[in-house]
């Protein structure tokens, strides 16, 4: 930014020409054509620094007499100065504004590509096709809550306190009530119990909800997981009933290529008790690291229901029989989808999630 000229003499003297200083200072302001070339320039016509300053400066020099005329003349020239550096600064606001609000423009016939919409979590979505599958083999949906009693997630089912098959399940207890009396369910067990003793037979339910175990991490386990229960009480359930159930629901979900088969195993609340494997869905069969070269998947366990568990509730074992079944959500979803491990469910990698 060039200055106006010093009108001065050389030896302190004020110019008395005064009109010059005014048309330089207003080719200067002229010439700024941004706020901030303006604020230099205001400094340089106005500051201490400046020639209007430094004439002021060397009134002293003049005679008494001449410094009323002078002084009046410069005073003159700063108002003028300022009331031209003002109408430039209302000037430049309102271009650079109007530069704003051009280019924050929206135009309405632009194209605009949608934006991208989320969706359920897939492990959500297994979960409602997975109802659904049951629903329409005459199954209703049953819920029941997360925080549970000892009674409902140990006691009724048949493993009263220090039952050795309490081992089973590494339990999260909470500080609630009496020690180890309230706890996050560690499957939705529980469920049945609530619609035995509210409901009552025949039943044809399924008992979708989230668990909670102190399980480590792996390819197939996480500590917080979802489950699916089955329960089946009315007259002349036989195990057969069970094992054609599982395989009818196997090939409606997973596909004609999916099968399953039953393992004799131990749960306390059935009895037989069996687990439920499918055929590894990543390596149709052949082996490999998720199914530990075994060619099976474990989904859940299954069998009829214990004696023990209707005298709980006040049913008569004579007249009525039953099975229950349950299988992890989570892991029909890893089968479902041939994801080889299943702790991709909590990492919310988007690329992945995407895919699924």
């Amino acid at each position: 930014m060039t200055p106006a000229p010093d009108r001065g003499d050389g030896s302190g003297t004020p110019d008395d020409d005064t009109e010059a200083l005014v048309s330089s200072a207003i080719e200067v302001l002229g010439a700024a054509t941004t706020l901030a070339a303006l604020d230099e320039a205001q400094t340089d016509l106005l500051g201490k620094r400046s020639p209007l300053a430094r004439a002021h400066q060397a009134l002293v020099s003049l005679e008494p007499g001449e410094r009323p005329e002078a002084g009046r003349r410069l005073n003159e020239a700063r108002r003028r100065i300022e009331s031209h550096l003002a109408d430039r600064r209302r000037e430049l606001q309102g271009s650079e504004r109007a530069a704003r609000l051009h280019a924050d423009r929206l135009d309405p016939t632009e194209v605009i590509a949608p934006p991208l919409r989320g969706r359920l979590h897939v492990v959500q979505r297994t979960r409602d096709e997975l109802e659904d599958v049951f629903v329409g083999m005459g199954f209703a949906v049953a819920e029941g809550p997360e925080v549970e009693t000892d009674w409902y997630n140990f006691e009724a089912l048949n493993m009263p306190p220090a039952h050795p098959a309490r081992g089973m399940w590494d339990t999260l207890y909470l500080e609630l009530g009496e020690p180890e009396t309230v706890m996050l369910r560690t499957h939705t067990s529980p469920v049945q119990i609530r619609l035995m003793e509210t409901q009552g037979p025949p039943i044809y339910a399924v008992i979708p909800g989230k668990c909670y175990r102190r399980d480590t991490p792996d390819a197939r386990h996480i500590p917080t997981f979802h489950q699916i229960e089955g329960l089946v009480v009315d007259h002349g359930i036989s195990f057969a009933d069970l094992a054609g159930t599982i395989e009818t629901f196997t090939t409606a979900y997973f596909g004609p290529d999916i099968h399953s088969r039953l393992r004799p195993s131990y749960f306390p609340f059935t009895e037989p008790s069996a687990e439920y494997e499918i055929t590894c869905t990543i390596c149709k069969g052949k082996g490999c690291r998720t199914c530990s070269q075994t060619g099976w998947v474990e989904l859940g366990g299954c069998g009829m229901v214990d004696p023990a568990v209707f005298e709980a509730v006040g049913l008569d074992a004579d007249e009525w029989t039953g099975f229950a079944f349950g299988f992890g959500i989570d892991r029909c979803t890893q089968m479902r989808h041939e994801i080889p491990d299943m702790r991709v469910f909590f990492d919310n990698d988007v690329r992945v999630l995407r895919q699924i």
